[in-house]
Formats: structure tokens, sequence, C-alpha cells
């Protein structure tokens, strides 16, 4: 059975997504949009409002993606630990396969844009780092784990490493992987952060 074919809204996305990677600290225009889309500046308004419109199309895709998974490794995972690195890898690993919404999740794309959008991706982050804390809260009340720090700060520990990854892979053109040493840097972090509570108490 045929593949159902794209909308062109999602053409429309999926083009802007590809320009913003192919043309990084470079603003995009409807009109170079349109162009590499194959329709006119007023098509593309046809199927959004604004540009701010066609930001939140891949912040919502993005939000869409990435949470659908995290539910599904809450259901899967039970521990602490893998909880949280799969969370984590899971978001590196959008980022790496998406290059053009790592842009706009970093604010690299909407210099110049509405404020709002820059609140929607401040809000993503928010969400990741929200969840992060649930996890390690419940870990604690199950005496799962100690932390080294309380899970407010742990937790913003680990989005801040995330986006600073995030920020490293855009500053090299998209060259290097934010998954490049991953599995050291989660050892080193998973370390300094999570031990076994004493047996004895």
């Amino acid at each position: 059975m045929a593949a159902d074919k794209p909308s062109r809204r999602q053409l429309i996305l999926e083009a802007l997504a590809s320009e913003l990677e192919q043309n990084p600290g470079s603003r995009i225009t409807t009109a170079s949009l349109g162009k590499a889309v194959g329709v006119s500046e007023a098509a593309l308004y046809r199927h959004f409002a604004s540009k701010a419109k066609m930001f939140e199309g891949l912040i919502d895709f993005a939000e869409e993606s990435v949470f659908a998974r995290v539910n599904q490794i809450l259901k899967e995972q039970s521990q602490v630990e893998p909880r949280c690195a799969q969370l984590l890898y899971l978001i590196l690993a959008f980022s790496e396969r998406n290059p053009g919404i790592t842009r706009v999740l970093l604010g690299d794309a909407l210099v110049g844009e509405t404020e709002r959008l820059m609140v929607r991706v401040g809000q993503f982050f928010d969400r990741v780092e929200t969840q992060l804390k649930q996890i390690l809260r419940e870990a604690e009340m199950r005496r799962e784990i100690v932390l080294s720090a309380n899970s407010t700060v742990a937790a913003n520990l680990m989005t801040g490493f995330v986006e600073g990854l995030m920020h490293q892979y855009l500053r090299s053109r998209f060259r290097i992987s934010p998954l490049q040493q991953w599995d050291e840097q989660w050892r080193l972090l998973s370390t300094a952060l999570f031990s076994a509570p004493d047996s004895s108490i």
C-alpha cells in the first residue's frame, strides 16, 4: 500500500527545516522558502498565517515527537538512571536527526521573530526539566537512589547538559554529533549525581 502523500503544510515545514539546516546563521525569508517549496509566497500564507506559525509548527513537531517517546520510556523503564539516560539520549538523538529544528529550539533561528516563539521553546526545555525532576523525586520516595544534590538542582544540571551539547552541535555547523561522547559523558554525570541508598539503614 502506497504511503500517504505529504500535505502541503507538511512539505512547507520540511522545506523550512531543510533551509534552516543548510543555511546555519542565516534568517529564512518567505521568498526563499517559497522558492524551496516551489510555490509563491501567497501560497505559503494560504497554509500558515505567518512565518511565526511555521516556526510554531516545527516546535509542535518537536514536542509531539519527543514527549510521546518520553511517555513510552516511562512505561517501559522503571529504574531511575536508565529513565534519565534514555530521556536525555532521546533529546540529543532528535537534535542530531533534526539540525534545522535544533536551531529553532535553541532560539538561533528565532532572532528578530516574535517573542512568543522564544517563550514556546523555553517551555519545551522547562517541560524536560520538570519531567526529570518528577523522575528523581519518585525514585527518592521509593528510596531507590540517593542524590548528591536535591532533585531541582539535579534536573536543572541534566537539562543544561543537554542544551549545552545541542549548542555545541549548532556551533560546529552540525559537524560534531551531540552524541559523539555520550557513553563516557553519561557515566561521569550519573556517577556525580546518583548513589545507591545505604542498605544498612
